[in-house]
């Protein structure tokens, strides 16, 4: 799906590093290495405010209550930015954001907001998670760290929150480049669990490539214990249970995409339904006729009716089996079916795009004095 700002601002021109909807799923942010974070009203698809950041985008999330957007740039800096008032028959607003948080020049690569709404949590490349208390103002700052959750000792990709009735802040997974999902208590910052995926993954995917099992996104499937992980190796997903009442975790089943060269590279489950969709994507493909790719997989058989993970059967579905079918998938994909080369070409530009996010770029020491003396946010600002 494409989405174009109709009002006559600025779309999107660049590589789109973050995108999320709102806990009710009225709102969704996209923001990337064009530095332009837009929200869109998902009732008209239509863009309701901008927002210019001065270093390329890593990261967006969205408050509980929908009146705040976070967005976190590749200097380790976490903005955030007010909605009240912003009206889809208006024309769109350009929002200015405000510094929130800092993780001290290092490159935050994921934002999640803690189920209750109380915490934002930001993970890095330097191997840390934060937790961080949501001010009530928060234009004026977030200055109370709840806890650091450390134990990963490559950098960290995605977080998701397990909800639990009797934890409203939820439990919080991490997935890393060390090859592992973790499970943490956020109020204390202690590691609950520990399980590691890598082994499984390159058995299953039978690579011989080296370190090629980082965990590229998780997400939970709710109304049950499930969490579904995408491996960059991997043509499917894994799927671990949590054990709530010993909070651990443990691989449950591999789902296999068979037939195609399929390596998600996010995830997103629906709330009713029991199902979890998957898109593998990549853009500036190279030795490919095609500039980009789009591919959407969906996995059935997460009912709300069985909670207990060992009685759900996940099969995946064929395309015509896709709730909107062919229409649906050539609306998002641009067209039904896509031939092999493109998929290598992606997986290719996907490792490339996970490098240059994550490994900072090394200068010449007169090219790092340029770069200094032009900076955006050192210029005077009137």
């Amino acid at each position: 799906m494409i989405l174009v700002d109709e009002a006559g601002g600025a779309s999107h021109n660049d590589s789109i590093r973050g995108i999320k909807y709102g806990a009710n799923g009225k709102l969704f942010v996209s923001a990337g290495d064009d530095k332009l974070v837009k929200v869109w009203s998902t009732e008209s698809w239509r863009c309701i405010a901008t927002v210019c950041s001065e270093k390329r985008v890593s990261a967006v999330a969205i408050s509980n209550d929908g009146l705040h957007v976070c967005f976190a740039d590749k200097f380790g800096v976490v903005w955030v930015v007010d909605l009240p008032g912003v009206d889809e028959t208006q024309a769109p607003l350009n929002k200015k954001a405000v510094p929130l948080l800092a993780h001290y020049c290092s490159i935050i690569t994921s934002l999640e907001f803690s189920p209750d709404g109380h915490f934002i949590v930001s993970a890095d490349r330097d191997f840390k998670i934060r937790v961080t208390v949501f001010p009530k103002k928060p234009l004026d700052g977030a200055h109370e760290v709840q806890s650091f959750c450390l134990g990963h000792t490559e950098f960290v990709s995605c977080l998701a929150f397990i909800c639990t009735p009797d934890s409203p802040q939820g439990i919080l997974v991490s997935g890393g480049g060390d090859s592992t999902v973790r499970m943490w208590d956020i109020i204390s910052g202690s590691l609950l669990d520990t399980c590691a995926v890598g082994a499984k993954a390159q058995f299953e995917s039978d690579t011989t490539e080296g370190n090629c099992s980082t965990v590229t996104d998780i997400c939970t499937i709710p109304a049950c214990t499930l969490i579904a992980v995408a491996i960059q190796s991997l043509r499917g997903i894994m799927l671990l249970s949590c054990d709530l009442s010993s909070r651990t975790l443990s691989v449950m089943k591999v789902v296999s995409i068979i037939g195609e060269n399929f390596v998600p590279t996010s995830l997103g489950s629906s709330i009713s339904g029991g199902l979890l969709w998957m898109v593998t994507g990549a853009s500036k493909l190279r030795g490919s006729d095609v500039s980009s790719l789009s591919r959407v997989k969906v996995i059935s058989g997460f009912e709300k009716s069985s909670p207990d993970a060992s009685e759900q059967e996940p099969a995946v579905l064929v395309d015509s089996e896709i709730p909107g079918g062919a229409k649906l998938l050539e609306k998002l994909q641009g067209s039904i079916s896509v031939d092999e080369k493109v998929f290598l070409a992606a997986a290719d530009a996907v490792k490339t795009a996970m490098c240059n996010l994550l490994i900072k770029k090394q200068y010449s020491d007169e090219k790092r004095e340029f770069r200094k003396r032009t900076r955006n946010d050192r210029k005077s600002k009137h």
